[in-house]
């Protein structure tokens, strides 16, 4: 992660233009660490959990079946003033049940707690340097 910051840093972009790379590699950094929140991840699928913004968490899978058919699934949950949403590969939203919304917060503290302590070290280290 630090080398691609180092990478990206060090090319003859724009201030803005590195800073939204940097920004879209922590994003996807954060994903995979997030991917991890739900356990072990099995051979051969892709999992990415992540806060989008601050009313917007997703989940995203992608998997090969025993047949070699390729799924994939995708979760947005939509944190409003009236409840939690979730809209799952473009159907409408619709309200989570409360063990879900109680699941989903579980996840997201977790979340937060593996990426803080993934980040938190080379942001010191960058704002040091």
């Amino acid at each position: 992660m630090f080398k691609k910051l180092l990478s990206i840093i060090n090319t003859g972009q724009s201030d803005e233009q590195r800073q939204a790379a940097i920004y879209r590699n922590m994003l996807r950094d954060a994903a995979k660490i997030g991917g991890g929140v739900f356990g072990s991840i099995p051979q051969g699928t892709r999992r990415e959990f992540f806060c989008l913004d601050e009313h917007t968490w997703v989940w995203h899978e992608e998997w090969s079946d025993d047949a070699g058919v390729q799924h994939v699934r995708t979760t947005r949950y939509d944190i409003r003033p009236h409840g939690i949403f979730k809209a799952q590969d473009g159907q409408p939203y619709s309200p989570v049940t409360s063990d879900e919304a109680n699941r989903l917060a579980s996840a997201a503290l977790e979340y937060q707690r593996r990426v803080h302590e993934k980040f938190d070290p080379l942001i010191a280290a960058a704002q040091a340097a």
